[in-house]
């Protein structure tokens, strides 16, 4: 089967940015739904939309979607589905989902039996009683929602945010797809000035410097597809591993291109993110090195408070920007780190800031509903997200 229904989940509230980046790989989005963006693709698509989706969680073949109110409406619905046009038959398929408002809510009843409808599925194309699941993993994932089914089988492996370059977390990670997204969100540019001053392990400055050298987020890690022979049944199709070589190899090439270009540019650091502890400052820097990125950016150390001092403190700390660029932070916001006066009184003590920066723009996530009369000025646009579980705003200043 050379084309599949690709669906990729996304953190709600940047669907939109997700299906834009997959056009902008060539490929015309099929449906953008709350979570999800779907759009058609072969064995090039899985891979490179792997490989370079920056705001995606995982990329997902949809094998189909029916409506089941019973258990034996799911077996049967699970069963009609072309199993045996991707799934071979040394395949592992762990099964894993959950249900939301629907009538089936067991979702380890449901586990079982997606699998034996599956396995009878997959009886008739391979003329076994068994499988032994020795070979290559082939994840498959249902969600249930008001009685309707839909099942998927996962490509990614670990989620795309995990870019394999983050060895040292702060104690309030953001996630690294949400990170590039607040990147997009800010209206920032390659050659432009960024500074995060709440930076923790560098995930934000680093989302930024990938962009600028144009480096593929998946380029050094591995995918659970990357194991995948070609598709079972006629049509002499590529192992994907084969594809991912290849793909990675166009990807590694972009990204020594761009390196090479800002080698011969000989541009200062345009890109910063500082942080009052110097142990995140450390693992930021080593973060950076792991992202091949180093060169492209600066990590110091300073208290936010010492903002409001402007570009003179910047100066002082060896830092010196372009013109004018984009503040890009999430600052505590008292759900994981401290208490929620403690993040009320962090928000009120950098407020000045603004107007040490007041010819830049901002993008600041936060969950204190109350943010914008804590820092004293109202945003110029909101944007709804999800740090992880937590409901937060983007707020976005522009000059």
């Amino acid at each position: 089967m050379g084309r599949w229904l690709l669906s990729v989940p996304v953190l709600l509230g940047l669907e939109s940015l997700a299906a834009r980046e997959i056009r902008r790989l060539g490929y015309n989005t099929e449906k953008v739904e709350d979570g999800r963006v779907s759009f058609y693709g072969g064995e090039a698509a899985v891979c490179r939309s792997n490989i370079w989706l920056r705001f995606a969680e995982r990329v997902q073949i949809k094998l189909g979607d029916f409506s089941a109110a019973s258990f034996s409406e799911l077996f049967d619905g699970v069963k009609a589905l072309p199993w045996a046009e991707l799934l071979p038959e040394d395949a592992a398929f762990p099964v894993s989902g959950h249900c939301l408002g629907s009538k089936l809510g067991s979702v380890p009843d449901c586990q079982a039996i997606v699998k034996k409808a599956a396995v009878e599925s997959m009886k008739r194309r391979w003329k076994v009683e068994t499988f032994p699941e020795t070979g290559a993993p082939y994840r498959i994932h249902f969600t249930i929602i008001r009685d309707r089914v839909a099942i998927y089988v996962d490509t990614s492996g670990d989620g795309l945010h995990k870019r394999g370059y983050r060895e040292d977390s702060a104690l309030t990670p953001i996630r690294e797809t949400l990170a590039a997204a607040l990147v997009e969100l800010s209206g920032w540019r390659p050659g432009k000035a960024l500074w995060d001053p709440f930076c923790g392990s560098g995930t934000i400055p680093i989302e930024a410097a990938m962009m600028a050298a144009g480096r593929a987020p998946g380029l050094v890690r591995g995918f659970a597809a990357e194991s995948w022979g070609a598709p079972p049944g006629d049509g002499g199709y590529a192992p994907l591993g084969r594809v991912f070589a290849e793909e990675r190899a166009k990807a590694r090439a972009a990204y020594d291109a761009s390196l090479g270009a800002l080698a011969a540019a000989n541009a200062a650091p345009a890109i910063a993110g500082s942080d009052l502890s110097a142990k995140y400052v450390a693992a930021a820097r080593q973060n950076a090195a792991n992202a091949g990125v180093s060169r492209l950016l600066r990590f110091f150390q300073m208290d936010c408070r010492e903002m409001g001092a402007g570009h003179a403190k910047l100066k002082s700390c060896g830092v010196r920007f372009p013109g004018r660029g984009s503040v890009v932070t999430n600052p505590p916001y008292g759900e994981r780190l401290g208490d929620r006066a403690s993040a009320i009184a962090t928000c009120r003590e950098w407020a000045p800031a603004l107007n040490g920066f007041k010819d830049w723009g901002w993008c600041v996530i936060s969950a204190l509903e109350t943010f914008e009369r804590e820092i004293g000025r109202a945003a110029t646009k909101r944007r709804k997200l999800h740090n992880g579980k937590i409901k937060c705003n983007a707020y976005l200043y522009w000059s």
